[in-house]
């Protein structure tokens, strides 16, 4: 009777683990639609804390600025669209635009270090004094974004929950 009993409560909670990644994955209502299901996940605690003006509205301006750069800036088409999802924006997507750029855990971790030195170089570092210290994923938790996800746009994506 004792082993009926764990037995159950294994079953049960299996069913639960079970129940409870399908429900993540369900409300990641953008996989499938502008990347491919994440094949891994990690969770950035943040060094940085949110900044009280961050909102919805800064958080779309500030993807649009830098998206905006990079086409003013560059005779090429950019090499990845940046964008902004979620009702309050709080969800950062990054999509590789070409061949086969960030199709690789490696590639996509050397996009966010190059991604990194970009945000050292901004006033809002500069002024705190954090520019050797922060990251990009500093900077996200900084705008109120709680998720980044990076894929190739075709086969990978790899998602970083910011706390």
């Amino acid at each position: 009777m004792r082993i009926a009993k764990s037995g159950g409560w294994a079953m049960a909670a299996t069913f639960a683990a079970v129940m409870a990644s399908s429900a993540a994955l369900a409300s990641d209502r953008h996989a499938d639609y502008y990347y491919p299901k994440p094949g891994t996940t990690e969770t950035y605690k943040a060094r940085a804390e949110r900044l009280p003006e961050a909102s919805r509205r800064s958080r779309i301006a500030f993807v649009t600025h830098v998206m905006n750069e990079m086409i003013r800036k560059n005779p090429y088409p950019p090499p990845y669209a940046i964008f902004a999802k979620g009702a309050e924006a709080e969800k950062m997507i990054i999509v590789g635009l070409t061949g086969d750029s960030y199709d690789t855990l490696y590639r996509m971790r050397a996009l966010l270090a190059v991604l990194t030195a970009v945000a050292r170089a901004t006033p809002l570092f500069k002024e705190e004094r954090v520019e050797d210290y922060f990251t990009f994923l500093d900077l996200c938790k900084m705008l109120g974004f709680e998720l980044l996800t990076v894929s190739d746009g075709k086969k990978f994506a790899h998602q970083i929950k910011i706390e």
